[in-house]
C-alpha cells in the first residue's frame, strides 16, 4: 500500500489488551514507536489515577492544549490551568476508585506525529480522550487532549423490603 504522493501513510495498532483497529504498520514504522508510545500513556494513566502532575508534566508538552466541548461553553485550558486543577482534587487512587483506563487505538502519522484513543475514569466521569503526539525533544508528548465525558447513572437507592 502507498500513500498519495505529498501525503503520509498512517498506521494503527492495538493495544496488548486487544482493543483498536489493527491494520499493518508502514515498512519504516516500528514496534518501538508504538512501546514508546504506550510507555508514556501508562505515565499519562498514573499521573491521572494518582492526581501527580510530576509525571503528568512528563507526558505533556509545555504548550499543550486541554479542551471539552461536552459541556457548554468548550473548556479550554493550557498546562499551568490543568495541573492546578489535578493538585487540587484528591486522587482517585486515595477514593479507592478502580481503574479503568485502556488504550483503544494507535495511530502514526509520519515519523514524528501520532494520535491516540484512550478511555479512563474519574469519579463519576467516563472519560474518551483523543491525544495528539508529537515526537519533540527526542521523546513522544502529548501536544493535545481533547475529550468527552459521560457520567454514570447514580446509584439506585435501596429501600428495605
Amino acid at each position: 500500500m502507498s500513500a498519495a504522493p505529498g501525503r503520509s501513510q498512517a498506521s494503527s495498532h492495538r493495544s496488548p489488551k486487544g482493543e483498536g483497529t489493527p491494520v499493518s504498520a508502514a515498512p519504516n514504522q516500528s514496534a518501538a514507536t508504538f512501546q514508546a508510545l504506550h510507555a508514556v500513556l501508562q505515565n499519562y494513566f498514573d499521573g491521572l489515577h494518582h492526581s501527580d502532575t510530576q509525571r503528568l508534566r512528563q507526558v505533556f508538552h509545555e504548550a499543550a492544549v486541554y479542551a471539552c466541548a461536552t459541556d457548554t461553553p468548550p473548556l479550554i485550558r493550557r498546562m499551568p490551568e490543568y495541573f492546578a486543577v489535578v493538585d487540587a482534587r484528591p486522587s482517585p487512587y486515595s477514593r479507592g476508585e478502580q481503574r479503568t483506563d485502556r488504550v483503544l487505538s494507535i495511530e502514526l502519522v509520519g515519523s514524528s506525529t501520532a494520535l491516540a484513543r484512550v478511555v479512563c475514569s474519574i469519579g463519576p466521569k467516563h472519560f474518551t480522550d483523543v491525544l495528539s503526539f508529537i515526537h519533540a525533544d527526542g521523546r513522544w508528548q502529548i501536544i493535545a487532549k481533547v475529550f468527552h465525558y459521560e457520567l454514570s447513572a447514580p446509584a439506585a437507592a435501596t429501600v428495605p423490603s
